[in-house]
């Protein structure tokens, strides 16, 4: 058993499928969770995810060795917050935030600089549903963990929560935040951006009561991560706002370019650039490990 006392500050898919997940592997004694909606509280004590809930995450965390915050990025810091007078001597906390570098900046406001017991980690693995009910056993199998070390950190913190991880069956990679915020800002953020305004800007059509009912396979592979938490990706973007902008603008103008391409009636170019993203997209693929 890695950790006697794990505690959960949000009660959500990525905090419940970590408890699971660690219960599961045999690597966690007692857990212990705090969320601000009650209704997830009763889930995860339904469900046997935690061993109980508090009602503030100060008491939640004041016997735990680990502490995983997985709460929307922006509320890192007041998460954080509400614990650091509680944690016990020798804790260690993380978190599973989609952006990184928001996140050191906020944990560093909040204690005055980067603590040497705080490790940045971000779960690449979700799905399009939220909150503990929805959480799952094997969610990080086979899926990669970014962790995002600082000059200050520990190398037994940074160590224990990779162990733990990879006990759940996660792939665990470290680099460095900034680098982290530029290549998801590209893989996930923007995507959601896209999802979000694509879906939104149908359902203000004339005939949008006649769109949805005929959508396809290809609508509902598209359109999958529109169904994911308006909170926790307003969050995100906002975090990571000059990143994905930056990729907005670049795509906005391609967009652009392939409206000319069509008016110019070139349409060997407009083949010619699907068959390089088919291509792209499958060379890709095969280099995911």
């Amino acid at each position: 058993m890695s950790v006697r006392h794990l505690a959960i500050v949000g009660l959500g898919l990525i905090g419940g499928s970590f408890a699971r997940a660690l219960r599961a592997a045999g690597e966690v004694g007692r857990i212990f969770g705090y969320d601000p909606d009650p209704q997830r509280c009763d889930d995860a004590q339904r469900l046997g995810i935690v061993d109980a809930v508090y009602e503030t995450a100060a008491d939640a965390v004041r016997d735990a060795d680990l502490v995983l915050l997985a709460v929307p990025v922006l509320h890192t810091g007041e998460a954080l917050q509400a614990c650091l007078g509680s944690l016990r001597d020798g804790a260690i906390v993380t978190d599973v935030g989609s952006t990184k570098q928001s996140v050191l900046r906020d944990v560093a406001a909040v204690c005055g600089g980067l603590p040497a017991w705080f490790v940045a980690g971000h779960p690449i693995a979700g799905t399009e549903k939220s909150g503990v009910a929805n959480s799952l056993t094997d969610l990080f199998r086979q899926h990669r963990v970014i962790l995002t070390p600082h000059d200050g950190q520990d190398a037994q913190a940074r160590a224990r929560v990779a162990q733990l991880w990879q006990a759940v069956g996660a792939r665990v990679v470290e680099m460095d935040a900034a680098a982290h915020d530029a290549i998801f800002a590209a893989t996930s953020h923007l995507p959601h951006v896209l999802a979000f305004s694509f879906v939104d800007m149908l359902d203000r059509l004339d005939h949008a009561a006649d769109i949805f009912p005929n959508a396809g396979g290809g609508f509902r592979d598209f359109t999958r991560i529109a169904s994911s938490s308006p909170q926790m990706w307003h969050d995100v973007v906002r975090a990571n706002a000059d990143a994905v902008g930056g990729l907005l603008d670049r795509q906005i103008e391609e967009l652009q370019r392939i409206r000319q391409l069509m008016r110019d009636a070139r349409w060997d170019e407009i083949r010619e650039l699907f068959a390089r993203s088919r291509a792209a997209r499958e060379r890709y693929l095969a280099q995911i490990e």
